[in-house]
């Protein structure tokens, strides 16, 4: 008869492997008297011991650490893990990646795994729709880093750029070129802090300069759905915008897709600020001006902030803000 296993426990007590997990752990906050008692006839049934090289009640490390992304083929998110993994094994700490796909429900079975698993904390660019489940883990003992976003769930230990200061020291650069009407192009942000701080980090910059904010230079842009109206109509219209700042590598290449196709020259008619590097851009036609973030530092820096938590060196909020570069190129010129 083979060993039982924690799935062998979640099969007889009719629950999950998660459940199991907490329950071995002694997390009992969510759990009922009954189901309590389900698993412990299944444990005493099956005769199941943990597993040995598991993170034990004692505090025994796994020198594991899980890092979760929502897109692991990103330019900039394959440099960060890079950064994270480094630091990890000059450590002696072995990293487990999970991609979800911008998918919430795939990011919460990923922190169920990890956690089911006893990794020794977890670095996790977050969708911002499963906080309570990384508070609770953090709670619990199991410390977590934010980075790459910054949501309202992610104030306790947080690495990100330092995006107000790029945004503004993008929009001032314009400005400096003789610019007034600057499209912002963005995402939604009232829910991500992050892409908020940019947005704020431009106003700021046109105020300083004493220009008026207009909201119709505002250009929303969807992962699914695209813009929310034509990039190219936008230079149709009274007060049209002699500069476009975009605020993803997507978007960026979004624009220049949209402006060739519509024989829109760069920087003749427009000029393009783009935030993030553009793999290859520099042998562009035109190469584009961008905001460079750091992402290798990131890794390192969320890295180091997580190893310094499980040494309790690092047991108060932190939050980590790296500077980014602004790379001038072509893409950007005084409008006509």
């Amino acid at each position: 008869m083979h060993k039982a296993r924690l799935k062998d426990v979640a099969k007889r007590a009719k629950v999950s492997n998660s459940t199991v997990s907490q329950y071995l752990n002694g997390r009992f906050d969510y759990m009922s008297k009954e189901t309590q008692e389900r698993i412990k006839a299944a444990v005493e049934d099956l005769n199941y011991t943990p597993n040995p090289t598991a993170r034990n009640l004692k505090g025994k490390q796994t020198k594991m650490v899980g890092i979760v992304v929502r897109d692991i083929t990103g330019f900039d998110t394959s440099r960060t893990i890079r950064g994270i993994d480094d630091y990890c094994k000059k450590y002696g700490y072995n990293a487990i990646v999970y991609n979800t796909d911008f998918d919430a429900e795939e990011e919460k079975r990923a922190l169920e795994s990890l956690n089911d698993i006893r990794v020794d904390g977890i670095i996790i660019a977050s969708s911002g729709k499963n906080e309570s489940l990384i508070k609770n883990y953090d709670k619990k003992g199991l410390p977590i880093v934010h980075f790459q976003l910054e949501h309202d769930g992610s104030e306790k230990r947080l690495v990100t750029s330092d995006h107000w200061q790029a945004a503004y020291d993008a929009t001032r650069y314009l400005i400096s070129l003789g610019h007034k009407q600057i499209c912002f192009v963005t995402q939604t942000y009232n829910d991500v802090l992050s892409r908020k701080a940019r947005f704020d980090g431009y106003k700021a910059a046109l105020t300083a300069n004493n220009i008026e904010f207009n909201s119709d230079l505002i250009l929303y842009w969807d992962r699914n759905k695209g813009f929310e109206t034509s990039p190219v109509s936008q230079l149709e219209r009274e007060n049209a915008p002699t500069a476009f700042f975009s605020q993803h590598l997507a978007i960026t290449t979004e624009l220049l897709t949209e402006f060739n196709e519509h024989k829109v020259s760069i920087p003749e008619d427009v000029s393009l600020i783009g935030f993030d590097e553009i793999p290859m851009a520099k042998f562009f036609s035109v190469p584009v001006s961008v905001v460079k973030q750091e992402p290798y530092q990131v890794g390192q820096e969320a890295a180091k902030l997580l190893l310094n938590s499980l040494k309790s060196l690092e047991t108060e909020s932190k939050r980590v803000r790296v500077n980014c570069t602004l790379t001038k190129r072509a893409s950007c010129a005084p409008p006509k």
